[in-house]
């Protein structure tokens, strides 16, 4: 079986490249390498690697020949999406079209990764009408349905899988639980937004990688959609006081305004039966990741979403 990973040097991706790397595969990984694609994420994996956009036609050709593409390759963060929704359409839902072109032209069985955010603020099933409510979710939401749509059109084999809120080694410090350690840890405070009781679903991006996995041996590639919850909802205030306890520190937080469409929570159901990382013993871990692989953050903390309180104001 013959895999190539698109964003494979993401967060999600390189997790999921090191799960297939455990069951014998060295995948083919194309990334673009923007902010949070790096190739530091891919240390010690094996994998071939290709730079190329998804967004380009040319970058087609390298998936001829292979047997699954996995689509990790997005514009993930909410502030950003606020700040430059532009970015978010090129690449969520452009480049999954250029993709699924690909699709139809090689006959290869395609994963598409989506968001709970799609959903917006309803404890959701997999057949629960999609009602996104930020440029990042309304972009995802619209990729998720040109893959219905391909799939219905051009009877290309596919599968939609949307995780809830991931956390772990490796992400890029925008996110709040990097952030607010790599903050504790410079002695900075933590911007919080609003009342700090939004609600999300977490998942350890360990867990996910081998869920998707999963799913993927057993798919049927007749549309099918997947969600997978953390099973673990939390609000902010609630994730600050847990990596307190871990860390034996107290985080200096710093109420802002609320981020422009925040949903207060997000909320799944699965038809999937899996388990999860205890969500305390999955921040231990992140939080002795971060302290571990300082030089791995270290050349990040400049970057404005990271240095800033409310970043989207541009």
């Amino acid at each position: 079986m013959k895999v190539a990973v698109l964003g494979g040097a993401g967060f999600i991706g390189s997790a999921f490249v090191r799960e297939l790397n455990k069951r014998g595969i060295k995948p083919l990984v194309i990334d673009l390498l923007t902010y949070a694609g790096r190739l530091e994420n891919l240390k010690d994996t094996e994998h071939e690697f290709i730079k190329a956009d998804i967004r380009d036609p040319s970058t087609q050709e390298f998936l001829d020949n292979v047997d699954i593409v996995v689509n990790f390759a997005a514009e993930t963060h909410v502030d950003r999406s606020i700040y430059k929704p532009q970015d978010f359409v090129t690449t969520n839902i452009l480049g999954t079209v250029n993709i699924l072109e690909a699709a139809r032209k090689f006959n290869f069985k395609y994963v598409h990764i989506s968001t709970d955010e799609v959903y917006g603020e309803e404890c959701s099933d997999e057949k629960s009408p999609l009602n996104p409510s930020t440029p990042y979710s309304a972009a995802k939401a619209s990729a998720d349905l040109f893959v219905k749509a391909y799939i219905r059109t051009y009877g290309i084999s596919a599968i939609i899988i949307r995780p809830s809120n991931n956390y772990g080694p490796r992400q890029f410090p925008e996110k709040l639980i990097p952030k607010a350690i790599i903050r504790t840890l410079l002695g900075l405070h933590v911007p919080i937004y609003g009342d700090g009781k939004q609600e999300r679903d977490w998942i350890y991006v360990e867990d996910t990688a081998k869920i998707i996995f999963n799913i993927i041996s057993k798919a049927n590639w007749k549309g099918e959609v997947y969600n997978i919850p953390g099973k673990q909802r939390a609000n902010t205030l609630e994730i600050i006081k847990l990596l307190e306890e871990i860390m034996r520190k107290e985080i200096k937080i710093k109420f802002v305004s609320d981020r422009p469409g925040n949903d207060r929570k997000y909320c799944m159901n699965t038809s999937l039966s899996y388990e999860v990382t205890p969500l305390k013993e999955g921040l231990k871990k992140t939080y002795e990741w971060y302290v571990k692989n300082e030089w791995w953050w270290r050349p990040l903390i400049n970057d404005k979403f990271f240095k800033e309180d409310e970043p989207w104001k541009g």
